[in-house]
């Protein structure tokens, strides 16, 4: 009987990516997966996406805590107690290679199985670790970008696994697609019903009055990490933080408007459709909450730092 059949990168598409599959480490080139893995064939598989701070994984807890969930979410039953290990792992070696600083990429795939969609004969999920060098954001995203309303539907709204990070990202995709063909940087879904929900890959936020709003998580839409540090920034500024349903027309009576992402932190929305929000240019809460968000991370890496510092002179006593 033949080998099963296996899917085999040629080249790494990536320039200085490490990884790691089920926590073995080999060149890209010679990582495989079965093709009849489910996450290749059905987009059955979860994923999170991180970055670091001078070699901190940033907030890593809260999205490995954010992946158990979403294999939750799924009935998916899968050993990621190594992926902390394996994380940072990664993260060295991207670090050793030359890497400032590097985006990583957690992937859990119910593994391989036959070509129906019953799960129940897959026994043996697989865990992807991708870490790779972060490439500066454009300097344009601080005067703001625009974006545009995008009716999607997503592979998982209206299941029980709505707020799942799943890589079925098809209706992401062709959000994004739609949103640069009409000249803007990302897409704000909306839903059927016509709610506001976020953008296609990131957390959406408007400011009225001095108040920040947001659509509320019980639409489906992903707790984003970042969006959960904006929640907690507002009210150390003292910022009145709202999750309410919002619809297109909220989004010209807006003062500001901004989206949030692990890897873009803060950026500034300034048109939506072709229309200014506000005053067309980042607004002063924006901007406070963007200096507040830098703070947070630049605390969280001095507490990594001396935590590490205090480790090390203990292992040297």
């Amino acid at each position: 009987m033949s080998a099963t059949p296996l899917v085999r990168a040629a080249a790494s598409p990536v320039t200085g990516a490490i990884v790691l599959l089920d926590g073995r480490e080999l060149p890209p080139s010679e990582q495989v997966i079965s093709i009849f893995d489910r996450g290749f064939l059905f987009g059955d598989a979860v994923f999170e996406v991180l970055r670091t701070y001078e070699g901190v994984p940033f907030a890593h807890v809260e999205h490995l805590q954010r992946l158990a969930s979403s294999c939750a979410l799924l009935g998916l039953d899968a050993p990621i107690d190594h992926l902390p290990s394996e994380l940072f792992t990664a993260v060295r070696r991207c670090r050793a290679e030359g890497a400032a600083d590097c985006y990583v990429r957690l992937v859990v795939t119910r593994g391989e199985g036959p070509l129906h969609l019953d799960p129940t004969p897959c026994r043996t999920p697989r865990r992807l670790v991708i870490a790779s060098p972060l490439l500066p954001l454009p300097a344009s995203l601080a005067s703001g970008v625009a974006m545009a309303t995008v009716r999607a539907h997503r592979a998982a709204d209206g299941t029980e696994a709505s707020a799942a990070k799943v890589t079925a990202y098809v209706g992401n995709l062709l959000a994004y697609v739609e949103a640069r063909r009409r000249g803007a940087y990302e897409a704000l879904l909306i839903a059927d019903t016509g709610e506001v929900l976020e953008g296609h890959s990131s957390s959406f936020f408007v400011v009225r009055g001095g108040r920040v709003e947001t659509p509320p998580a019980s639409m489906g839409i992903l707790p984003g990490i970042t969006r959960a540090m904006i929640a907690r920034a507002a009210a150390r500024l003292a910022l009145p933080f709202v999750e309410r349903v919002l619809v297109p027309s909220d989004l010209h009576r807006a003062d500001e408007a901004f989206l949030t992402s692990s890897l873009r932190e803060v950026v500034p929305v300034v048109r939506i459709d072709g229309v200014p929000v506000g005053a067309g240019a980042p607004g002063p809460v924006t901007l406070a909450l963007t200096a507040a968000y830098r703070e947070v991370v630049r605390s969280a890496v001095r507490a990594a730092e001396d935590a590490a510092s205090r480790v090390a002179g203990t292992g040297s006593g």
